[in-house]
């Protein structure tokens, strides 16, 4: 007769990466949270914009890019953010950006 003996399930409770800290927090309050990936595209459009000539397409695009992803990046932010403060943080962001927008329109 063998025994069988009962296997534990394991542990998922605690954070697989607990050495990488990825939210900012002050007092328990997150205020700076990693790049989410809207915002590293919006960093790289921002960057392409950067080192072309201005006016040119590839100017142009990216710089329209930077804008399309800053804006979802605004929106996920107002409508989801972790605490008032990225709520308040992604609202801010969206009246920013129209402003950027009706400029560049001009």
């Amino acid at each position: 007769m063998t025994a069988t003996r009962a296997i534990a399930p394991p542990d998922h409770s605690a954070p697989k990466l607990a050495a990488i800290q990825r939210d900012f927090k002050i007092r328990g309050y997150t205020v700076v949270q990693l790049p989410n990936p809207p915002l590293w595209v919006a960093l790289a459009a921002l960057l392409v914009a950067r080192l072309t000539d201005d006016g040119s397409v590839i100017d142009d695009l990216a710089r329209a890019i930077s804008y399309v992803a800053l804006t979802v990046w605004a929106y996920e932010e107002a409508a989801d953010g972790v605490n008032a403060f990225r709520k308040a943080l992604g609202v801010g962001a969206l009246v920013l950006i129209v402003i950027a927008v009706a400029q560049a329109l001009d």
